[in-house]
């Protein structure tokens, strides 16, 4: 999938402080894979590597969404600036551009409706991209300036 880019310092604080940095990459991987484990993210032979605000990414992932899910989990991490995605996908699916999840970066002043009004034209839609991002979001309203956020296109 690549490497994707996150804002640094926004995003959920999950690493300590005052460890060498060999140490704090290592509580930090730890850290990582219990944050994807706690949000019941199917990932075969898990692997994480920090270096300090960069982190790749191995594993095999039940299916698409899922591989998106963790990628977005890791990367809206406080202290994370980058992701390298090297996972691949169990159920192999062939998907057309038009049909993949596009993601957008959260500004100040965004809510699920109006970043539904602007990807499908309708506020009314924002159910589609809360759920695409749960068990990431816990409530519609609860979205931060930073995040990113997946977006599936709307099925009829």
């Amino acid at each position: 999938m690549g490497i994707f880019s996150f804002i640094k310092n926004a995003g959920a604080k999950v690493f300590g402080i005052g460890k060498t940095t060999e140490e704090e990459n290592a509580e930090k991987s730890g850290q990582l894979r219990n944050a994807i484990t706690a949000l019941e993210l199917e990932v075969k032979d898990l692997s994480i590597e920090v270096d300090d605000d960069a982190v790749k990414l191995w594993g095999e992932a039940a299916d698409l969404a899922t591989k998106e899910k963790v990628v977005l989990v890791v990367g809206n991490t406080n202290g994370v600036a980058s992701v390298e995605d090297n996972m691949s996908v169990a159920e192999v699916e062939v998907i057309e551009e038009a049909d993949m999840a596009q993601f957008h970066t959260v500004v100040s002043g965004d809510t699920l409706g109006k970043i539904a009004k602007n990807y499908y034209g309708n506020a009314m839609k924002y159910p589609v991209i809360f759920e695409a991002n749960k068990p990431m979001l816990s409530h519609p309203d609860k979205i931060y300036p930073g995040q990113v956020l997946r977006i599936p296109p709307l099925v009829d």
